[in-house]
């Protein structure tokens, strides 16, 4: 008869274990900071090395460009021209499941800089990976679905 009274003891020792492995993949609290970030890309100037737009690779667009993410987030593209924008990164808390380790690299370029970079390069980039020479961005755009693909490499 004990043996019997054991069994839902066992049982609710089992059901507890099993509920506490369970994970909340909520990931709305969760921030990360961006300072890093923000310290490697404000050093320096960087050039564009990888541009892909919905898979049609458009990098000798700005391969003449070099960038300067300044204080102030002021962005600055300059060849033969100058084109001002501007620049952040930011904590993304939103819970939409994208590789982007919560944080944006948000870039926006506005008239009277080239079309192209209004519209191609102005977006909320999500950051694949980054070091101190190199920063990896992705964008999946929300309209057609296309994804697009951007990387900087410091000078």
């Amino acid at each position: 008869m004990r043996k019997l009274a054991l069994i839902p003891m066992l049982s609710l020792i089992f059901m507890l274990n099993v509920a506490s492995m369970c994970s909340n993949d909520d990931n709305s609290n969760s921030t990360t900071d961006p300072t890093p970030v923000v310290n490697t890309v404000n050093q320096g100037t960087w050039r564009i090395t990888f541009y892909e737009d919905s898979g049609v690779n458009e990098t000798t667009n700005y391969s003449n460009y070099i960038f300067t993410f300044g204080p102030n987030n002021v962005l600055t593209a300059a060849n033969t021209n100058t084109f001002t924008g501007s620049w952040s990164v930011t904590s993304d808390d939103s819970d939409d499941d994208s590789p982007s380790n919560d944080l944006d690299f948000n870039i926006f370029f506005t008239a009277p800089a080239p079309a192209s970079f209004v519209d191609d390069l102005s977006d909320d980039w999500d950051i694949l990976s980054y070091s101190a020479t190199k920063i990896e961005l992705v964008d999946v755009s929300g309209g057609n679905g296309g994804t697009d693909y951007l990387t900087f490499e410091k000078n």
